[in-house]
């Protein structure tokens, strides 16, 4: 699993909050003092809690979990998109259509849509005005650009993974609504009580938003390789002890041969001694 280390966050500004009017209440814990009228984030908090998120993303990912990257702010959507598309994940990095989880069965529809939008020789552009190809044309850019993160998504996601909860408020509550847990990125400003892993850290901060959703899609692909390396030692022991089982059966048989054949050789003699008598 990867690791971050203490001196990692700090170089990245990770320990920087907002401005103290701008806190809340439940982030007391996190908060390890005030600077300037800045609140300090406890640096140490971030790790453990860090590592909490990466065992719980380290144990769902070796079930084969699915998980959403939701990062729609602009310090962090290009940051979303390259490690979630590292490590084979969805993700949403647009404005966040409201019911994409709790009405996840329109949004499937929208994206039937889109799909049929953007097949080749479609027949939805047969027998069509140049007017109304140009409008098609301007659903499918708009549909794209809306889905282009969740197109192959075919069903709720087992976790979602949030950059800034405060401003990513409608997925979080979502997310809470349907049980989906929530792994999110935490400012002083944002309420860590309904966030079921929260990460305190600077989410402002490019640096920091780089170092954490980077070792979250490391720990992803670094599970998927220790699931395929336990799954090919399972069957290289299982094909040794095929191997083993068929050289037992042969060897039995081969004893079987001998013994039968041995038994043979004793009755035959007998037999002669009989008809010389």
């Amino acid at each position: 699993m990867a690791k971050v280390k203490f001196e990692d966050l700090l170089v990245t500004g990770a320990h920087y909050g907002h401005v103290t009017r701008k806190w809340h209440p439940s982030y007391k814990p996190f908060i390890l003092m005030e600077k300037n009228g800045v609140h300090i984030i406890n640096l140490e908090e971030t790790l453990r809690f860090l590592d909490k998120a990466l065992d719980y993303i380290e144990t769902k990912t070796k079930n084969n979990a699915e998980f959403l990257f939701v990062g729609t702010k602009k310090q962090a959507k290009d940051i979303v998109q390259q490690e979630a598309d590292r490590c084979s994940m969805f993700y949403v990095v647009e404005r966040w259509l409201g019911g994409t989880l709790t009405n996840f069965s329109t949004i499937k529809k929208s994206i039937k849509r889109l799909n049929l939008l953007e097949k080749e020789g479609s027949q939805i552009y047969e027998n069509q005005t140049k007017k109304e190809i140009q409008m098609l044309n301007r659903e499918k850019i708009k549909l794209s650009d809306q889905h282009r993160g969740i197109k192959d998504m075919r069903r709720l996601p087992d976790a979602v993974i949030i950059v800034d909860a405060k401003l990513e408020s409608t997925a979080v509550n979502e997310a809470s609504r349907l049980g989906i847990p929530i792994i999110a990125l935490i400012d002083s400003n944002s309420d860590p009580t309904n966030i079921d892993f929260p990460i305190p850290a600077n989410d402002d901060s490019i640096r920091t938003i780089q170092l954490i959703m980077t070792t979250i899609a490391d720990t992803i692909l670094d599970s998927r390789t220790d699931k395929k390396t336990e799954q090919s030692n399972s069957n290289i022991d299982a094909k040794k002890d095929n191997k083993e089982k068929s050289e037992k059966i042969e060897v039995s048989k081969r004893l079987d041969k001998e013994s039968t054949a041995e038994n043979e050789n004793k009755e035959k003699p007998a037999q002669e001694v009989t008809e010389d008598k």
